[in-house]
């Protein structure tokens, strides 16, 4: 499975499978195996690397946390496959917000250059998949500080296309 996560407001992509020994975890490239017990619905204890977590979920004022021990993290999970992901994702304006293929395609065309000013619902990159064109517009007012892809390009589902600022 793969998630976008916000950790007080900073994005993340986390990719975890099922292993022998638990789960494979990968957090922006970097790897580790994490083996997981879950104690109740709101609680587990993980072992990372020969570390024990006592983890902790809480909704609180319609907002979710995480506590790791004694800390608090503020956090954001959404499937960038789903509809209410991409819902999450838009609501998120505060600092950069990255657009993502919202399937697996081809880029047919980059509808905004870099550094270009764009407004929320304006069309950035168009990706085709299966002869049906699915524009990604952006979620916020700002201005296009990446684009990661190229026309022409293939892309995954989840894949980052720009970054809007």
């Amino acid at each position: 499975m793969i998630y976008d996560v916000s950790i007080h407001g900073q994005p993340h992509r986390l990719k975890i499978e099922r292993c022998e020994t638990g789960y494979r975890c990968e957090l922006d490239g970097d790897v580790c195996d994490v083996d997981a017990t879950f104690i109740e619905a709101a609680f587990a204890s993980l072992v990372i690397g020969g570390k024990s977590y006592r983890v902790r979920r809480e909704r609180h004022a319609g907002l979710s946390f995480i506590w790791v021990g004694a800390e608090r993290f503020a956090v954001e999970v959404s499937d960038p496959r789903s509809l209410r992901g991409k819902r999450l994702l838009r609501a998120t304006s505060d600092g950069p917000v990255s657009l993502l293929a919202p399937m697996p395609g081809k880029v047919v065309r980059i509808l905004v250059g870099e550094n270009a000013m764009v407004e929320p619902g304006q069309g950035v990159v168009v990706v085709e998949a299966m002869k049906m064109q699915n524009e990604v517009k952006s979620p916020k007012t700002g201005q296009v500080r990446k684009l990661a892809i190229k026309e022409g390009a293939s892309v995954n589902a989840g894949d980052v296309l720009a970054v809007v600022e």
